[in-house]
């Protein structure tokens, strides 16, 4: 079975998060890594919690953080796409979580505005969304990040590819070839009468 570890993305809303989370989970699902990715819109949607309080985040992301933790627990490679503002949820996941690697997301606000398909940035400063991180509530930048991410600066692929790094680095993704290079030694090792 494999480590378990949860990957933490954290940033204002639209800074990428859930965008380079899919990156990260298609790549090592290519190299047979077992993932679940929980992303906020879509969890909320699920257990319909549009309580965006102070105490209401708390709440959720607590849940969210013990959710992580039982499928690290059993091997998964656990990606959690999550606003998150406030430190003291991100601390108390890193502190029930075996392996966690918080991955900072970092965007300027202009640069979150002009990816905001859905209108909420403009909605919020209209009054028309109460309790919005970067708006109205604060967001608490990471103190220790493992991981950083310059989504102003760096292309989808490339902070994908910081977080895959990490991953080596600290030991859960294993060193090792290619399903293509894989296939590629076994046809030269077959044209040299090697194997069958």
């Amino acid at each position: 079975m494999n480590k378990g570890f949860v990957l933490w993305f954290t940033g204002l809303p639209c800074s990428g998060k859930t965008t380079i989370a899919k990156k990260v989970k298609s790549i090592l699902e290519e190299k047979g890594i077992d993932t679940e990715l929980l992303d906020g819109d879509t969890i909320r949607d699920y257990i319909k919690n549009k309580d965006f309080s102070k105490e209401g985040r708390n709440k959720h992301l607590r849940y969210i953080a013990v959710m992580a933790k039982l499928l690290e627990k059993r091997g998964v490679g656990v990606l959690c796409s999550f606003v998150s503002p406030y430190r003291e949820n991100r601390d108390f996941a890193r502190s029930i979580c075996e392996n966690f690697i918080e991955v900072y997301v970092k965007a300027s606000i202009e640069e979150c505005m002009k990816r905001d398909v859905k209108g909420m940035y403009k909605l919020a400063k209209e009054g028309k969304i109460k309790n919005f991180t970067g708006i109205d509530d604060p967001y608490e930048e990471p103190l220790n990040p493992e991981i950083i991410l310059e989504t102003d600066e760096e292309t989808v692929e490339e902070s994908a590819e910081k977080v895959i790094s990490k991953l080596k680095e600290i030991g859960f993704i294993e060193e090792g070839y290619s399903q293509e290079e894989e296939e590629e030694i076994k046809r030269r090792l077959r044209d040299l009468g090697y194997i069958e």
